[in-house]
């Protein structure tokens, strides 16, 4: 499930955005900017959406010191700051959409939905990987047109590599990406997690192409 980021001291408005979004993403909240950049920084989030007027440390510099460390999560702006320098600002510190209060729940879903897909993160469409194609609509993963049975986090292992391809994925990652921070089991997981689809997955480009990374974690090289 895509993973998102809400930085948003206003408690109201934040609960109205998580209430509304939470069928459709997986909604972490944090109400401070330092607490912000740190959820930020661990990179298991698709789209960061981002106030300005926060405690702590504000949107500008949360934005400023994510994009210095070369993190790219796509960033939506939320403020009622509207004025045409403070939106150049932040488009120059690295920003993606700007999103001026009070909107309405609707569009900013929409304009979610739009970066999403930019960033390749929501797609209807299948994803092709060697001999492996994916249909995202109905999580069905088929090798040479066989379908092979992949089970809930065995396809989200899945679709996290194939759209993070090149990327080091270190296991502390995948973990808090997939299990959670909350969860009551451990990182050992992510290795059998990996070995599962790799065994149902033999002889196929993914296997061929996942390269165990000792004592960090994997990368799936492009097919």
């Amino acid at each position: 499930m895509i993973k998102l980021l809400l930085v948003e001291d206003d408690l109201s408005l934040s609960n109205s955005v998580f209430d509304f979004l939470d069928d459709f993403v997986d909604v972490m909240q944090v109400f401070d900017g330092e607490e912000g950049l740190y959820e930020a920084e661990s990179g298991v989030y698709d789209l960061i959406l981002l106030d300005l007027m926060l405690p702590e440390k504000n949107g500008f510099q949360v934005l400023k010191e994510l994009r210095e460390k070369g993190i790219t999560t796509p960033v939506l702006i939320m403020t009622a700051k509207e004025s045409l320098d403070d939106k150049g600002h932040g488009f120059e510190l690295g920003a993606d959409d700007y999103l001026t209060k009070p909107f309405y729940l609707e569009e900013l879903k929409m304009r979610i939905q739009a970066l999403l897909k930019r960033s390749g993160k929501l797609s209807n469409t299948n994803i092709e990987y060697g001999n492996i194609t994916v249909d995202t609509a109905i999580n069905k993963v088929t090798v040479d047109g066989q379908e092979v049975e992949l089970l809930g986090k065995e396809f989200d292992l899945l679709m996290y590599f194939l759209q993070n391809q090149n990327v080091i994925l270190p296991k502390t990652q995948i973990f808090d990406r997939l299990w959670g921070f909350d969860s009551d089991t451990t990182i050992s997981v992510v290795e059998v997690y990996v070995s599962k689809i790799r065994k149902k997955l033999k002889d196929t480009t993914f296997t061929e192409n996942l390269q165990t990374l000792r004592s960090v974690g994997y990368i799936l090289k492009d097919a």
